[in-house]
């Protein structure tokens, strides 16, 4: 069930003195199960083009495809796709406006039209799978820490049982705690579920440890789509869009100029301390 975006132009305000051509010839595959990262610069389009994936956006010309079939044609029912493509934006807590936070997850699956006692398996599921106990059911969700607001909304999403979850920006103001428990959520999701996870992000060192792909948009088009080694190994490339490759790796390149033998296109720290240490093994030995 891929998503497909196929020569995909947006234009805002167009034919009028204010237009902006915000998405430029885009062309795009998307499978299940994969862990995306989007990343680029503020209004190089990234927000604009995750908004095309489920619909909420028309492209102006191209297309795009959900397993195979024009979302935009004739009618296709794009209530029932957004909810196997669900989107959470980079404030989700602004998604939540039930009584209570079991309410609140039901709300998409009551959408659906599913019975009961199917709404509520699946709540419960989806509560249980972002870490968030019986001790929530009955709490106002607007009472809930920043994190606990993030793990909530997801669960509203996934209560619909999407194939694809796209994030945008969804560790935004969180604490290094918070983060970690959003990122510990989609692992264990993409795992368990098999959901392909698309995440928006500022954060280099995030998308570098969680992602297996990157995709960079530049001023409306994919400068890059590849995997996050070899996306930063064009890191001079990117700093040039206002991005930058992860602090390791510049700190694996300064390493290198000053003569120790570390690979220049480590993007974690693991991968960091792993090769210094092999470096410093090699010097010691005389290799």
């Amino acid at each position: 069930m891929p998503i497909e975006l196929k020569n995909v132009n947006y234009y805002y305000n167009r034919g009028t003195s204010m237009e902006v051509h915000v998405l430029k010839d885009v062309n795009l595959k998307l499978d299940r199960g994969e862990f995306i990262g989007v990343i680029g610069h503020t209004g190089s389009g990234k927000s604009t083009l995750i908004q095309h994936f489920n619909g909420l956006l028309r492209p102006t010309d191209g297309q795009v495809l959900y397993d195979g079939e024009d979302i935009f044609g004739e009618g296709y029912d794009r209530r029932a796709l957004r909810g196997h493509v669900g989107l959470v934006f980079q404030y989700p807590e602004h998604q939540l406006f039930e009584t209570d936070v079991f309410t609140d997850v039901c709300f998409g699956p009551r959408n659906q039209g599913l019975g009961e006692e199917q709404i509520k398996e699946r709540a419960e599921a989806s509560l249980r799978l972002v870490g968030l106990g019986e001790e929530f059911y009955k709490r106002s969700p607007f009472e809930l820490s920043g994190g606990q607001k993030r793990r909530a909304a997801i669960a509203g999403v996934l209560a619909m049982e999407p194939d694809y979850l796209v994030l945008d920006e969804p560790t935004a103001g969180l604490d290094p705690g918070g983060r970690d428990e959003i990122f510990h959520v989609l692992q264990t999701l993409r795992e368990e579920r098999g959901i392909a996870v698309i995440l928006v992000s500022h954060s280099m060192e995030d998308v570098a440890s969680y992602v297996h792909r990157i995709i960079v948009v530049n001023e409306g088009k994919i400068a890059f789509d590849d995997v996050p080694r070899e996306v930063f190994r064009h890191y001079r490339e990117l700093e040039k869009m206002g991005l930058s490759a992860p602090q390791v790796t510049y700190i694996a390149q300064a390493l290198r100029e000053r003569g120790l033998d570390v690979d220049p296109l480590v993007t974690t720290v693991p991968e960091a301390r792993d090769s210094i240490l092999k470096a410093l093994e090699e010097r010691k030995h005389g290799c």
